[in-house]
């Protein structure tokens, strides 16, 4: 018995996950939430207090899948650009944007603190962790003393949204592909030769 909670449970915010990234919040109502999830109301209620209290378990999974998969290419070995080259060109679905960064566009998320909450922390906390990456680069001697590290995490934060909207916006992931080129291109420039 317990095992089937868990999955139902499991089935209702991985539904939530995948309305919310494709419809946002007002189009993920509980029946098609229902529907996605192939689980009843009665169910629905006896594992969430209502739409809200499920759609912030949906949103930090979708946070929580985010911080893993970067963490993998950030931790990974090699050279700082290495790593962070590999988070940028990692596999992912870049015209369906990304789960975290459309929610940024949904006036329901952001209007509600507690949902717009773990949204502003995976923001916070890939900027942090590119950042920390970033000094330790400069500390080690693989870019220069002039290298900003908040700033440069900010911008490379805002080039992997950014792409996201503009290869959306031309239907095509070669926007997207161009601009992490960009960005790693405008990177490779703050390597120190040896």
């Amino acid at each position: 018995m317990y095992a089937r909670g868990v999955e139902t449970r499991e089935r209702l915010i991985e539904a939530t996950r995948e309305l919310l990234w494709e419809r946002g919040y007002v189009g993920t109502s509980p029946k098609a939430i229902q529907a996605r999830s192939g689980v009843g109301q009665g169910s629905m209620y006896h594992h969430f207090q209502g739409k809200p209290d499920l759609a912030l378990a949906a949103i930090r999974r979708s946070a929580d899948e985010l911080r893993a998969r970067a963490e993998t290419e950030f931790a990974r070995p090699g050279t700082v650009v290495e790593r962070i080259s590999a988070f940028l060109r990692r596999e992912r679905d870049v015209l369906k944007g990304c789960p975290i960064g459309r929610l940024t566009q949904d006036p329901d998320v952001m209007a509600d603190p507690d949902l717009r909450r773990p949204v502003k922390e995976t923001f916070a906390w890939l900027t942090d962790r590119l950042a920390g990456l970033l000094a330790e680069g400069r500390a080690n001697g693989e870019f220069g003393a002039a290298l900003d590290p908040v700033a440069t995490a900010t911008a490379l934060v805002a080039v992997l949204q950014g792409g996201y909207v503009l290869a959306r916006a031309a239907d095509s992931a070669e926007a997207f592909g161009r601009a992490v080129d960009g960005a790693l291109g405008l990177l490779a420039a703050e390597v120190r030769r040896p």
